[in-house]
């Protein structure tokens, strides 16, 4: 039995099988070395019924998550995910990695990742090129769920949102200026209270105003990311996955064309993908 594992810093999708067949399928709560340490996973996996029931048969995990960019951070989720699945071997990489073989499989591709967070790379069909992209919540993310949660929180406390707009807000999160500093700036995990605003730019998103916040991100994140890789492999075929990217992927395909890019395909959940070409192989 094999394990796969997508995760973002707010959930993991899991998928379990067995010679090909899906045995299991859920999210936890993410799992970020950025953010939790070995006792915190563990913790997260213990209240799974399904990896409790499973965690003798699996033999082989593929974790690939948000944060795991590093040889020290890959060794924290590697150290918990190792102490669990005591007769598995784990295998732990950067999330953009699963990106690029949930789109390309073995085969050359840039591909960029625009969901809780946001990052792009160069795929050879082996390995991503290193790059200087990823830098995180606070530098980066450009058009991810948390840049636009930025966005929203600074238009409300700004003033600066339509009326409509600000009404809407008001009445769905019922909160104040003192309020969303204290979340921003002092309690645990910000970026996941940024990225929680997603949702509004969902239930709102034939909004004008709303509809320009999500092109300015995504046009920053193509040209800071996307235009500079283009340039490099100008044949490779251009991904994305997430699920920003897949919830607006109207306004995503209008930005790419006026910055001259073709996006070849969106996926919104990698995991899929993941799981068939690992069920392949094993």
């Amino acid at each position: 039995m094999i394990a796969v594992v997508y995760s973002g810093s707010y959930f993991a999708h899991w998928r379990l099988a067995d010679k090909g067949r899906t045995i299991a399928s859920f999210k936890t709560n993410g799992i970020n070395p950025y953010f939790n340490d070995e006792k915190h996973i563990l913790q997260l996996l213990n209240k799974n019924i399904n990896l409790i029931h499973h965690a003798e048969e699996i033999k082989r995990i593929y974790f690939f998550g948000a944060g795991a960019s590093s040889v020290e951070r890959k060794a924290v989720v590697y150290n918990a995910l190792s102490a669990f699945f005591k007769f598995g071997k784990v295998t732990v990489e950067h999330d953009i990695t699963a990106a690029a073989i949930a789109c390309c499989k073995n085969s050359p591709g840039i591909v960029s990742i625009c969901g809780s967070g946001s990052n792009a790379a160069y795929y050879d069909g082996k390995k991503v090129a290193p790059n200087n992209y990823g830098l995180g919540y606070i530098l980066a993310d450009e058009g991810s769920s948390n840049w636009l949660g930025r966005q929203l929180i600074k238009g409300f406390m700004n003033q600066t949102l339509p009326p409509n707009i600000r009404k809407k807000f008001i009445h769905k999160y019922d909160a104040d200026r003192k309020t969303l500093l204290e979340k921003v700036y002092r309690q645990k995990q910000p970026a996941l209270f940024l990225s929680s605003f997603a949702d509004f730019y969902l239930e709102n998103r034939t909004d004008y105003h709303l509809q320009n916040v999500i092109k300015k991100g995504f046009s920053s994140l193509i040209s800071t990311y996307l235009v500079p890789l283009h340039k490099q492999h100008p044949d490779a075929p251009i991904y994305f996955v997430g699920t920003v990217a897949a919830n607006f992927q109207e306004l995503l395909y209008e930005s790419a064309a006026e910055a001259n890019l073709q996006i070849t395909n969106i996926i919104k959940e990698p995991i899929n993908n993941l799981l068939t070409y690992y069920s392949n192989k094993n």
